[in-house]
């Protein structure tokens, strides 16, 4: 199984738009993975929780099958835990997430 884990940390808008959300938003309806795992991670928590228009990019690329988790860490710190949360996206601890991913056969990319 081809397994991908997106780990997103830029706060960059034109980042996300143009290469993390759009490529999250097409890869399993494409096939080019069997599964894959967004992971928002530090300033993209912030940078999501206020743009209406990257929810609705999100709220797409849940519609497709991709997972979806948040650092609880970085949400907490910047006050978003429970507006991410209500977006429909995993909060937890994804230092664990991110370790078996490398350990195990999970192909990931940073932005």
């Amino acid at each position: 199984m081809d397994k991908l884990l997106i780990v997103w940390s830029t706060a960059e808008i034109e980042v996300a738009k143009k290469m993390v959300l759009l490529y999250s938003s097409v890869i399993l309806p494409r096939g080019y993975w069997d599964r894959a795992h967004l992971m928002i991670w530090g300033p993209s928590a912030k940078l999501l929780a206020e743009d209406e228009a990257l929810q609705e990019m999100v709220s797409q690329i849940e519609a497709t099958g991709v997972e979806l988790s948040c650092c609880v860490v970085c949400s907490d710190e910047y006050g978003v835990t429970e507006k991410l949360a209500l977006l429909g996206i995993e909060m937890m601890h994804t230092g664990e997430l991110l370790t078996d991913a490398l350990k195990e056969d999970w192909k990931v990319i940073t932005f």
